[in-house]
């Protein structure tokens, strides 16, 4: 349908605007809710008219403005559906004197109103109850894309064709958002009938930067809080997601500039609009699913404009973890999951392909999930070569069984790590040899964390230990046998498989340097893990060096005759001072003023990625020889981290509301001196009572109600000490009759709590 001006600037005209939807008087005040199948019902009856236009029904023709574009000839539409193509007339062969000029872009009206004007017009129309200047105003600005840029732009002719500058009065544009559900009633709906008439009349031509900023303009109004806008709302991010990637481009960073209270808002209103759709409250209130459902891709589109702008936004706007969506933890994200692995990021829209949306949990479970299959499968292959070959099935060859010596911890792992190569997609079980304990998981849990802390010990010399930062880092000094690497990575890999929590301390740059690429190349030497970083990365990790350098970029003197050096560095290694050039012949480049930034990222880059180059991609190829799967593409760097750390963050009051009890109940005696002495707990012991209940002192994905916490009553003397189970999280306690005895036999216990039986 083409609509065009009239001489009054009504946007459409009589015939057209006694089509248009009506405006309901409830429901436009601030939280209230009201039907909007009016809006849809305009909509459809546009589409049915276009439709029936096509197939040569009688409708009523509204000859759009003719313009030539890029040298393009736009023929005139015929007059009505039953002329002949030769009858049409194009304006090539028009005389001069009958050609209308058409200027390339239109020329935006003048409007001279400030935000101050507008804010003191507000004041008054809320003093005298006149709002009748008020409502001409929304009226004005709200009728088309060019009267928005009018009222918002600063110049209004003026190109502002940049990324960094919208062009728009982000000011002014507040204050009018601010005041509009203030207003009366009949001027919401004016403009809401304005924003009908605006996504209607659209040029169907290449967008100009003006129109990207009255998209950007109306993505912004308070107004589609109100599901009775929505289906306003969703045609607009309809528009808005269908732009061309060039545009988005230009939005991104335009919405980057926004306020971070601004920002947050939109993010929340395009969450609710999604989450709404999905579990509508009132689903009477929304058209049915199957005529929308385009609804819910539009808007998470539109979404992930705003998770791009966040995350090139230094620092950024938002914590990531605001991106996620938890209505989506209670749909079926794995038939989302199974759909994007089969189709991938085609026309076929999941959730998947938009990752940032799915919540840690989510992503969790998917990978639980997905590594559950891999293990089955692996274990069916398993019996399946068995039964061919007519050999005796070993239910142990379902598993990856390592058996371990403590005394020889670290040597007897990796061997077995070496030797089941080919397991280690399989179940893990673990068994310390000369000890009683089955392993239900607790052995496994203890196994990894005994093995991390001796690996990690700097007597071993595969990392070294940064106090200033208290994070381990590869030592480059340790090139010659990489296949230790590759079994820490594999290691890593296998907690992670088996939903296993780690106390390793890497500075995040490992987990993105985990995830680059996030598949392993075909290629075996193509070159992983090598990925851009930056000086704030090198803060987490070397402060004080990170400090030097910036220092060196901030520096105002002559830097090459204060600092005398050149593009060579020096290293300590096994106590003997090695140099390296930062690039070929640095030794002979001295260090200038010009060249001091090519200089800190070199030097950036040969600490974080060339000196550590050989160990790190052994590392990265043992914990992908383990954690191969679709679902790693869908993590972040920290959402890795978390998944293989867990956080370190305890919430021990959160821990009491959720745990369980046997042969106690949560007011008993014991029970409330328990929380009370576990409440009173420094921090450090409360980690060994985690650690001595569950086996890890670390918080999964999920929180404290993950871990099923239970305490059971042992009915046995008082002189024992507690006892845990840690394949199952719980702790026994016997009935102390006082708090002083629980406190004295509690701390003996979690302080001594290494090993399973009797070696």
């Amino acid at each position: 349908m083409h609509l065009n001006m009239s001489e009054n600037n009504s946007p459409v005209d009589d015939r057209e605007r006694d089509r248009l939807p009506p405006i309901f008087n409830h429901g436009l005040e601030r939280g209230s809710k009201q039907p909007c199948a009016a809006y849809g019902n305009f909509f459809s009856s546009v589409s049915q008219k276009r439709e029936a236009s096509s197939h040569g029904l009688s409708l009523p023709i509204i000859l759009p403005a003719i313009r030539q574009v890029g040298g393009l000839v736009r023929e005139l539409p015929p007059i009505c559906a039953g002329v002949k193509q030769k009858h049409r007339i194009s304006l090539d062969i028009l005389p001069p004197e009958v050609k209308a000029r058409y200027p390339s872009d239109p020329i935006i009206p003048l409007r001279t109103k400030t935000t101050k004007e507008f804010q003191e017009d507000i004041e008054k129309a809320t003093l005298s109850g006149d709002w009748k200047q008020v409502h001409d105003f929304y009226l004005t600005t709200f009728d088309s894309f060019l009267e928005l840029n009018a009222a918002f732009k600063k110049e209004a002719n003026a190109s502002f064709n940049t990324t960094e500058d919208s062009g728009i009065n982000t000011k002014f544009v507040n204050a009018v958002y601010d005041a509009i559900l203030h207003t009366p009633p009949e001027t919401q709906k004016a403009v809401l009938k304005g924003i009908i008439n605006s996504l209607l009349r659209e040029w169907k031509g290449p967008r100009t930067k003006d129109d990207l900023r009255a998209y950007f303009v109306l993505l912004q109004n308070p107004q589609y809080t109100s599901t009775a806008t929505y289906v306003i709302f969703a045609h607009l991010l309809r528009k808005i997601s269908s732009l061309a990637e060039a545009d988005h481009h230009f939005l991104m960073h335009w919405l980057k500039k926004l306020s971070p209270k601004r920002f947050k808002q939109l993010v929340e209103r395009l969450q609710f609009f999604i989450s709404t759709r999905l579990f509508p409250a009132r689903p009477e209130e929304l058209p049915p699913m199957a005529k929308c459902s385009w609804w819910i891709p539009s808007a998470t589109k539109v979404l992930s404009l705003l998770n791009a702008a966040n995350s090139i936004a230094v620092p950024p706007i938002l914590p990531f973890a605001d991106f996620y969506n938890l209505t989506l933890d209670h749909t079926d994200f794995m038939e989302d999951y199974h759909t994007w692995q089969t189709h991938g990021n085609s026309n076929r829209f999941t959730f998947c392909q938009f990752p940032f949306i799915l919540s840690a949990v989510v992503k969790k479970a998917i990978l639980q999930r997905d590594s559950e299959q891999q293990m089955i499968s692996m274990a069916r292959q398993t019996l399946v070569d068995k039964v061919s070959r007519r050999q005796r099935v070993d239910m142990s060859l379902l598993f990856l069984n390592i058996k371990v010596r403590r005394l020889q911890l670290v040597s007897d792992s990796l061997d077995e790590l070496a030797r089941k190569r080919a397991d280690l997609k399989k179940k893990l079980k673990v068994t310390f040899v000369g000890e009683a304990g089955l392993d239900m998981g607790g052995l496994t849990k203890e196994w990894f964390l005994l093995l991390i802390r001796q690996i990690f010990h700097t007597d071993y010399g595969m990392f070294t230990y940064i106090k200033e930062s208290q994070y381990h880092w590869f030592s480059s000094w340790n090139c010659d046998n990489c296949s230790e690497f590759r079994l820490v990575g594999s290691l890593m890999g296998l907690a992670l498989y088996n939903s296993i929590t780690l106390d390793i301390r890497f500075p995040p740059c490992v987990y993105k340097k985990l995830l680059n690429p996030p598949m392993v190349p075909c290629d075996p030497d193509a070159p992983v893990g090598i990925t851009p970083l930056s000086l704030e990365d090198l803060q987490q990790i070397m402060p004080d060096l990170a400090h030097g350098l910036s220092e060196l970029l901030s520096y105002e003197g002559n830097v090459e005759e204060d600092y005398y050096t050149t593009f060579q560095v020096f290293q300590e290694e096994m106590g003997v001072i090695k140099s390296y050039n930062l690039k070929p012949g640095g030794d002979k480049i001295p260090l200038t003023n010009l060249n001091r930034k090519e200089y800190v990222q070199l030097y950036i880059d040969f600490l974080l990625n060339k000196s550590i180059e050989k160990p790190f991609a052994a590392f990265y190829h043992g914990f992908h020889s383990v954690c191969a799967s679709d679902a790693i593409m869908l993590l972040r760097p920290e959402e890795v981290e978390v998944l293989v750390c867990g956080s370190p963050h305890l919430d021990m009051v959160s821990l009491q509301r959720v745990a369980q009890y046997e042969g106690y109940s949560k007011t008993d005696p014991t029970i409330r001196a328990f929380w009370d002495v576990v409440l009173a707990f420094p921090l450090e012991l409360q980690k060994r009572l985690l650690h001595f209940c569950t086996g890890s002192d670390r918080v999964p994905v999920g929180g404290m109600a993950d871990l099923n916490f239970k305490i059971t009553k042992n009915d046995v003397s008082t002189d024992w000490l507690p006892v845990s189970h840690t394949c199952f999280n719980q702790i026994c306690l016997p009935p102390y009759k006082s708090k002083k005895e629980l406190r004295q036999k509690l701390t003996i216990a979690i302080s001594n709590a290494e090993g399973f039986g009797l070696e």
